[in-house]
């Protein structure tokens, strides 16, 4: 009896010694490498590019009103020359606003195009973990780890496997 104890904590020590490994994958190299990400980011720079020509206009008006100002500002009254400045203050703060909700709606679009492929990427993450046995996987912006004694980065794997299941665009 005494044996069979033994021999069962030896085996509970060597099994605990075992190495753990870890995956590891770069959602976000793989969102910009994989066919259906690069479409996504071919549709976000163009939304990007058409926002910026409209803030580039905006941008043009205000510098041209401050260049009149400039010129005009020696000649105009008190009250016109408050007016202007007003006016060209009025102009700047909209192009703040404008700009801000651009920002909001490039990310609202940026996540809207993502969310699809996140979703069909996690199982394409669990079958490549489990084809390479690994105990876990992490993300490695969101958990960076540090230290892992046995660790595998899964990422071109990943990226292959979801282009095969999802030729895309």
């Amino acid at each position: 009896m005494k044996t069979l104890f033994a021999a069962l904590i030896l085996s509970l020590c060597v099994s605990a010694q075992a190495s753990v490994l870890v995956g590891l994958v770069d959602i976000q190299k793989i969102i910009t490498t994989i066919k259906e990400g690069k479409g996504v980011q071919t549709k976000l720079e163009k939304a990007f590019n058409d926002k910026k020509v409209l803030l580039k206009k905006d941008e043009d008006k205000i510098k041209k009103a401050q260049d009149d100002y400039k010129k005009q500002s020696m000649v105009l009254a008190e009250a016109a020359r408050m007016n202007k400045e007003r006016e060209i203050q009025e102009q700047m703060m909209k192009l703040q606003s404008k700009t801000m909700e651009f920002q909001k709606e490039i990310q609202k679009m940026e996540q809207d195009f993502k969310k699809p492929i996140l979703e069909k990427l996690r199982p394409i993450i669990d079958e490549v973990s489990k084809a390479n046995a690994v105990a876990m996987t992490f993300e490695l912006s969101a958990a960076p780890i540090i230290y892992a004694e046995a660790k595998k980065d899964l990422t071109e794997e990943v990226i292959k496997a979801y282009d095969k299941k999802h030729p895309g665009k």
